[in-house]
């Protein structure tokens, strides 16, 4: 095996717990439309997606209409409340990034958006932990996951071929994102179960399980 040179971490259910503020955001915008929020079907189709599409998805589920930009705003400002009761690192996150910063490079490769990546920062000083190199699909056009753009972004700005780096994500969408990077991938289940990530090259349920001398 190639030696690993870079570890990128998606950053929320990764990084920043936030999964159970989406499933509320989810809750309330679907509730107004009488709806009953279906985690278990809707949740691993979510993760990873910009705004919009998580309409367009939640539109073709529960078969309603409206306009998607106005949809997504309206989920944007439901978010900045939800939001605003405060975020935290995943448990385990810290012990693990300590045990591998020396060795690794690090990276960030996020679909959130720049005002909820702003907040993260500000809140838990990400930049203290990965200087510059926290990248949103806003820096590359909003190409989202499964595509590959954000974590060859990431990989490219570190000077670290695709090959010697490793992904660490929570979603379905982000382990594609990972295999057509041409990546190795750990999924983490903070979010969604195992069998929806059985595509990665390690499966984990907490960061201390991981040992990357079995990628």
């Amino acid at each position: 095996m190639n030696k690993i040179e870079a570890i990128i971490f998606d950053m929320e259910g990764v990084v920043v717990d936030t999964e159970p503020l989406w499933d509320e955001v989810a809750k309330i915008f679907l509730s107004r439309r009488n709806f009953i929020y279906d985690r278990a079907t809707l949740k691993p189709l979510m993760m990873g997606r910009t705004m919009e599409e998580g309409i367009k998805i939640w539109q073709e589920h529960y078969d309603f209409k409206g306009d998607i930009k106005q949809q997504a705003e309206e989920r944007r400002q439901i978010v900045r409340k939800v939001f605003a009761s405060g975020s935290s690192f995943v448990d385990g996150f810290i012990d693990f990034f300590n045990s591998i910063k020396d060795n690794y490079k690090t990276a960030i490769a996020t679909s959130s958006e720049r005002e909820f990546l702003k907040l993260f920062n500000e809140r838990l000083n990400l930049n203290g932990l990965f200087g510059n190199h926290i990248y949103s699909i806003a820096d590359i056009g909003h190409i989202s996951k499964p595509n590959p753009d954000i974590y060859l972004q990431a990989a490219k700005n570190l000077g670290v071929p695709p090959t010697l780096c490793v992904g660490i994500e929570d979603a379905p969408n982000g382990i594609e994102a990972l295999r057509r990077a041409g990546m190795k991938s750990v999924a983490i289940t903070t979010s969604t179960t195992k069998e929806n990530l059985s595509s990665a090259d390690l499966i984990v349920d907490s960061f201390s399980e991981i040992d990357l001398t079995r990628l």
